[in-house]
Protein backbone atom coordinates (compact mmCIF):
# COMPACT_ATOMS: atom_id res chain seq x y z
CA UNK A 1 0.00 0.00 0.00
CA UNK A 2 1.41 3.39 -0.99
CA UNK A 3 1.61 5.93 1.81
CA UNK A 4 0.88 9.64 1.61
CA UNK A 5 1.66 12.42 4.09
CA UNK A 6 -0.83 15.30 4.22
CA UNK A 7 0.36 18.54 5.82
CA UNK A 8 -2.66 20.82 6.18
CA UNK A 9 -3.63 23.13 9.04
CA UNK A 10 -7.33 23.27 8.13
CA UNK A 11 -8.66 20.18 9.88
CA UNK A 12 -11.77 19.96 7.70
CA UNK A 13 -9.72 19.95 4.52
CA UNK A 14 -7.21 17.49 5.98
CA UNK A 15 -9.97 15.12 7.09
CA UNK A 16 -11.65 15.24 3.67
CA UNK A 17 -8.37 14.54 1.92
CA UNK A 18 -7.54 11.68 4.28
CA UNK A 19 -10.96 10.06 3.86
CA UNK A 20 -10.90 10.42 0.07
CA UNK A 21 -7.40 9.04 -0.32
CA UNK A 22 -8.03 6.12 2.03
CA UNK A 23 -11.12 5.25 -0.04
CA UNK A 24 -8.78 5.05 -3.03
CA UNK A 25 -6.53 2.56 -1.27
CA UNK A 26 -3.76 4.78 0.11
CA UNK A 27 -2.31 4.74 3.61
CA UNK A 28 -2.50 8.31 4.93
CA UNK A 29 -0.98 10.25 7.82
CA UNK A 30 -1.86 13.85 8.63
CA UNK A 31 0.14 16.70 10.15
CA UNK A 32 -1.41 20.04 11.03
CA UNK A 33 1.76 22.17 10.84
CA UNK A 34 5.11 22.12 9.07
CA UNK A 35 7.20 21.02 12.05
CA UNK A 36 4.90 18.10 12.74
CA UNK A 37 4.98 17.22 9.04
CA UNK A 38 8.78 17.19 9.06
CA UNK A 39 8.89 14.98 12.17
CA UNK A 40 6.50 12.49 10.58
CA UNK A 41 8.49 12.50 7.33
CA UNK A 42 11.72 11.78 9.19
CA UNK A 43 10.25 8.89 11.14
CA UNK A 44 8.15 7.23 8.42
CA UNK A 45 8.46 6.20 4.79
CA UNK A 46 6.14 8.05 2.41
CA UNK A 47 5.63 7.70 -1.31
CA UNK A 48 4.17 11.20 -1.73
CA UNK A 49 3.66 14.41 0.25
CA UNK A 50 0.73 16.81 -0.12
CA UNK A 51 1.38 20.11 1.64
CA UNK A 52 -0.32 23.44 2.05
CA UNK A 53 1.94 26.50 1.79
CA UNK A 54 0.56 28.70 4.57
CA UNK A 55 1.25 26.64 7.69
CA UNK A 56 1.92 27.49 11.34
CA UNK A 57 5.65 27.64 12.11
CA UNK A 58 7.50 26.04 9.21
CA UNK A 59 5.66 26.95 6.00
CA UNK A 60 5.20 24.70 2.98
CA UNK A 61 8.18 26.13 1.10
CA UNK A 62 10.49 25.52 4.05
CA UNK A 63 9.05 22.06 4.60
CA UNK A 64 9.60 21.14 0.96
CA UNK A 65 13.23 22.26 1.12
CA UNK A 66 13.81 20.15 4.24
CA UNK A 67 12.12 17.14 2.64
CA UNK A 68 14.38 17.53 -0.41
CA UNK A 69 17.44 17.32 1.87
CA UNK A 70 16.18 14.00 3.25
CA UNK A 71 14.77 12.51 0.05
CA UNK A 72 15.35 14.34 -3.25
CA UNK A 73 13.05 11.99 -5.18
CA UNK A 74 9.78 11.72 -3.24
CA UNK A 75 7.03 13.66 -5.07
CA UNK A 76 5.71 16.78 -3.35
CA UNK A 77 2.39 18.29 -4.38
CA UNK A 78 1.57 21.80 -3.18
CA UNK A 79 -2.13 22.29 -2.43
CA UNK A 80 -2.90 25.92 -1.64
CA UNK A 81 -5.07 28.97 -2.10
CA UNK A 82 -2.06 31.03 -3.20
CA UNK A 83 -2.39 31.22 -6.96
CA UNK A 84 -0.09 33.93 -8.29
CA UNK A 85 2.69 33.11 -10.72
CA UNK A 86 5.29 34.14 -8.12
CA UNK A 87 3.75 31.78 -5.55
CA UNK A 88 3.94 28.90 -8.01
CA UNK A 89 7.50 29.75 -8.99
CA UNK A 90 8.48 29.83 -5.31
CA UNK A 91 6.90 26.42 -4.85
CA UNK A 92 8.75 24.91 -7.78
CA UNK A 93 12.00 26.53 -6.65
CA UNK A 94 11.53 24.93 -3.25
CA UNK A 95 11.43 21.55 -4.99
CA UNK A 96 7.70 20.92 -5.48
CA UNK A 97 6.69 18.61 -8.31
CA UNK A 98 3.12 19.80 -8.80
CA UNK A 99 0.81 22.57 -7.71
CA UNK A 100 -2.98 22.62 -7.26
CA UNK A 101 -5.24 25.44 -6.19
CA UNK A 102 -8.01 25.29 -3.62
CA UNK A 103 -10.82 24.61 -4.12
CA UNK A 104 -9.98 21.54 -6.15
CA UNK A 105 -11.74 18.66 -7.85
CA UNK A 106 -10.77 15.49 -6.00
CA UNK A 107 -10.84 13.50 -9.25
CA UNK A 108 -8.19 15.78 -10.72
CA UNK A 109 -6.14 15.58 -7.53
CA UNK A 110 -6.33 11.80 -7.60
CA UNK A 111 -5.25 11.74 -11.25
CA UNK A 112 -2.21 13.90 -10.50
CA UNK A 113 -1.31 11.72 -7.54
CA UNK A 114 -1.36 8.63 -9.78
CA UNK A 115 0.94 10.34 -12.30
CA UNK A 116 3.41 11.38 -9.60
CA UNK A 117 3.40 7.96 -7.93
CA UNK A 118 3.86 6.17 -11.24
CA UNK A 119 6.90 8.31 -12.01
CA UNK A 120 8.29 7.71 -8.51
CA UNK A 121 7.83 3.93 -8.68
CA UNK A 122 8.98 3.45 -12.29
CA UNK A 123 12.40 1.84 -12.72
CA UNK A 124 14.98 4.56 -13.21
CA UNK A 125 17.47 4.25 -16.04
CA UNK A 126 21.12 4.44 -15.04
CA UNK A 127 22.43 7.94 -15.65
CA UNK A 128 26.03 8.96 -16.18
CA UNK A 129 27.91 10.88 -13.51
CA UNK A 130 28.00 14.00 -15.65
CA UNK A 131 26.71 15.54 -18.87
CA UNK A 132 28.20 18.32 -20.94
CA UNK A 133 27.71 20.40 -24.04
CA UNK A 134 30.09 22.97 -25.49
CA UNK A 135 31.76 24.52 -22.42
CA UNK A 136 28.92 23.63 -20.01
CA UNK A 137 29.56 20.74 -17.62
CA UNK A 138 27.06 19.34 -15.11
CA UNK A 139 27.97 16.90 -12.35
CA UNK A 140 24.78 14.88 -11.85
CA UNK A 141 25.92 13.56 -8.47
CA UNK A 142 26.73 16.89 -6.84
CA UNK A 143 24.44 19.04 -9.07
CA UNK A 144 27.37 21.41 -9.72
CA UNK A 145 27.18 23.39 -12.94
CA UNK A 146 30.12 25.10 -14.60
CA UNK A 147 30.63 26.96 -17.84
CA UNK A 148 34.18 27.38 -19.04
CA UNK A 149 35.28 26.41 -15.52
CA UNK A 150 33.11 29.08 -13.83
CA UNK A 151 30.70 27.69 -11.24
CA UNK A 152 27.07 28.70 -11.75
CA UNK A 153 24.45 28.48 -9.02
CA UNK A 154 20.96 27.44 -10.13
CA UNK A 155 17.63 26.85 -8.42
CA UNK A 156 16.26 23.27 -8.56
CA UNK A 157 13.98 23.99 -11.52
CA UNK A 158 16.64 25.98 -13.38
CA UNK A 159 18.99 23.05 -12.86
CA UNK A 160 16.48 20.47 -14.10
CA UNK A 161 15.69 22.57 -17.14
CA UNK A 162 19.36 23.00 -18.01
CA UNK A 163 20.07 19.29 -17.56
CA UNK A 164 17.26 18.43 -19.96
CA UNK A 165 18.50 20.92 -22.54
CA UNK A 166 22.10 19.68 -22.23
CA UNK A 167 20.86 16.11 -22.64
CA UNK A 168 18.94 17.21 -25.75
CA UNK A 169 21.18 19.73 -27.51
CA UNK A 170 20.87 21.10 -31.05
CA UNK A 171 17.20 20.33 -31.44
CA UNK A 172 14.13 22.43 -30.82
CA UNK A 173 12.38 21.61 -27.54
CA UNK A 174 8.77 22.73 -27.38
CA UNK A 175 7.13 24.27 -24.33
CA UNK A 176 4.85 21.23 -24.12
CA UNK A 177 7.86 18.89 -24.02
CA UNK A 178 9.49 20.96 -21.29
CA UNK A 179 6.24 20.95 -19.31
CA UNK A 180 6.03 17.16 -19.51
CA UNK A 181 9.69 16.20 -19.15
CA UNK A 182 11.01 18.88 -16.77
CA UNK A 183 7.94 19.76 -14.70
CA UNK A 184 6.51 16.22 -14.79
CA UNK A 185 3.17 17.77 -14.11
CA UNK A 186 0.13 19.53 -15.42
CA UNK A 187 -0.29 23.25 -14.94
CA UNK A 188 -2.07 26.17 -16.50
CA UNK A 189 -0.59 26.51 -19.99
CA UNK A 190 -1.69 30.14 -20.03
CA UNK A 191 1.07 31.01 -17.57
CA UNK A 192 4.59 31.93 -18.64
CA UNK A 193 6.51 29.60 -16.31
CA UNK A 194 8.73 28.16 -19.00
CA UNK A 195 9.61 31.52 -20.54
CA UNK A 196 10.40 32.86 -17.07
CA UNK A 197 12.81 30.02 -16.38
CA UNK A 198 14.40 30.27 -19.83
CA UNK A 199 15.08 33.94 -19.06
CA UNK A 200 16.51 33.00 -15.65
CA UNK A 201 18.84 30.50 -17.33
CA UNK A 202 19.95 32.97 -19.97
CA UNK A 203 20.98 35.46 -17.31
CA UNK A 204 23.07 32.85 -15.53
CA UNK A 205 24.34 30.77 -18.46
CA UNK A 206 24.76 33.25 -21.31
CA UNK A 207 25.00 36.77 -19.89
CA UNK A 208 28.74 36.77 -19.14
CA UNK A 209 29.81 34.79 -22.20
CA UNK A 210 30.35 35.84 -25.80
CA UNK A 211 28.80 32.72 -27.31
CA UNK A 212 25.10 32.46 -26.46
CA UNK A 213 23.81 28.92 -26.11
CA UNK A 214 20.09 29.25 -25.30
CA UNK A 215 18.01 30.44 -28.25
CA UNK A 216 14.30 30.91 -28.93
CA UNK A 217 12.67 29.55 -32.06
CA UNK A 218 9.54 31.72 -32.38
CA UNK A 219 6.36 29.69 -32.37
CA UNK A 220 8.30 26.46 -31.85
CA UNK A 221 10.25 26.46 -28.58
CA UNK A 222 13.87 26.66 -27.51
CA UNK A 223 17.19 25.19 -28.61
CA UNK A 224 20.58 24.78 -26.93
CA UNK A 225 23.33 25.19 -29.50
CA UNK A 226 26.70 26.87 -29.97
CA UNK A 227 26.26 26.91 -33.70
CA UNK A 228 24.99 29.96 -35.64
CA UNK A 229 21.25 29.91 -36.31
Amino acid sequence: MQSILIVEDEKRVADLLKAGLEENGYSVMVAYDGEMGLRLFRSNEFHLVISDIVLPGLDGFGLCKEIRKINPDVPVLMLTALGSTDDKLDGFDAGADDYMLKPFDFRELNARIRVLLKRYSSPQTVRPDSVSYSDISINLNTCEVTRNGMQIKLSPKEYNLLVYMVENPERVISRMEIAEKVWNTHFDTGTNFIDVYINYLRKKIDKDFEIKLIHTKPGMGFILTDKPL
